[in-house]
């Protein structure tokens, strides 16, 4: 561990003292027994999302949790035209909104200045824990929901990503910042990945050398032989994650894949019986295993900021024109 390692971790545990928070105490306690028990850390997949440069420091303004860059520069043109349809009376302004939103329906750009800011999209890293037991769940002490609510239409829990600042420097706990600091030298050595994805992974410790931890999240992995794959989104919460997996069982899945009345009662069977657990991370059914898991993310930093798509990096779409054609009035041009 040199000087650098030494120091930072040095003045993240002097920082815990100084609080004397015994909610952080037990939280960095928890850190330390899962990094014990669930030793190994593995990627999940890249993740993308908008950030913007903004009075001197980044900030996400769509939550990084895209699977593809395509599909946050699609989030970026609907930023960027519902701004200039509900947030300015200004001409000259909706003209340079709308202007950078005709590239993006043209351009797979991965940046835009507009009125003073840079909006980018931003590439990250999901990664989960493991160890003999399998994949980490979430821990005791990550946050839920105030009313943990199981109705299958409500609202998610708000995401952290948003507004939330990416700065390599912010101050994290011990345990965290231990990770960060590891992180900045994890690449994608396995053969399992392609040789470009290699090669980009590799390159991206010299041009984007410090590392920028994000919040936490949660999700639905299903065991599927020695692997597990992903069933949904990432979650704010365990929660979330949770009554996500009982409104699959219950009604989404029936729905999408039309199952007969017998088998619509045997998974909505399942989903009350899960429920009735609580907060139970993990449900065998139907010859089918499923578990809550808890995911970290990184976004890599390099002197100009976030680290952006790689050339490996595979998109599905392509841009397209999302909005009806606006003029710089603000008239809304629906074609017929």
């Amino acid at each position: 561990m040199n000087d650098d390692w030494k120091s930072r971790i040095e003045h993240a545990r002097d920082q815990l003292v100084e609080e004397a928070d015994p909610v952080a105490w037990v939280s960095e306690r928890d850190a330390m027994e899962r990094f014990l028990r669930y030793p190994s850390l593995s990627v999940r997949g890249a993740l993308f999302g908008v950030a913007v440069r903004r009075e001197g420091v980044w900030r996400l303004v769509s939550p990084l949790r895209d699977a593809t860059p395509q599909a946050s520069r699609d989030s970026l043109n609907s930023l960027l035209w519902f701004r200039a349809k509900d947030d300015t009376d200004d001409p000259a302004e909706r003209r340079e909104l709308l202007a950078a939103v005709a590239v993006l329906e043209k351009e797979p750009v991965d940046e835009v200045a507009v009125l003073g800011e840079r909006f980018r999209v931003v590439r990250g890293d999901e990664l989960a824990r493991s160890g003999q037991e399998g994949l980490e769940p979430p821990r005791p002490t990550d946050v839920e929901p105030l009313v943990r609510s199981w109705d299958l239409g409500r609202k998610r829990s708000p995401s952290p990503d948003v507004d939330y600042l990416l700065d390599p420097g912010r101050e994290n706990r011990p345990m965290a910042e231990a990770l960060r600091l590891w992180l900045r030298e994890f690449s994608y050595d396995s053969e399992r990945y392609p040789d470009d994805v290699r090669l980009d992974s590799e390159q991206a410790l010299r041009t984007h050398p410090e590392v920028a931890l994000m919040p936490t999240t949660f999700g639905v992995v299903e065991k599927r032989g020695s692997a597990w794959e992903p069933q949904g989104s990432l979650m704010t919460t365990p929660h979330d994650a949770r009554a996500f997996l009982y409104s699959v069982l219950h009604e989404l899945w029936p729905m999408i894949y039309e199952f007969d009345e017998k088998k619509r009662k045997r998974y909505a069977r399942a989903a009350e019986e899960y429920r009735a657990l609580g907060r139970s991370d993990e449900l065998t059914f139907d010859g089918r295993l499923f578990h809550i898991c808890r995911t970290e993310r990184m976004v890599r930093f390099g002197p100009d900021g976030p680290e952006g798509p790689r050339p490996s990096d595979v998109d599905d779409t392509e841009p397209m024109k999302m909005h009806p054609t606006m003029d710089e009035d603000g008239t809304i041009h629906h074609q017929a």
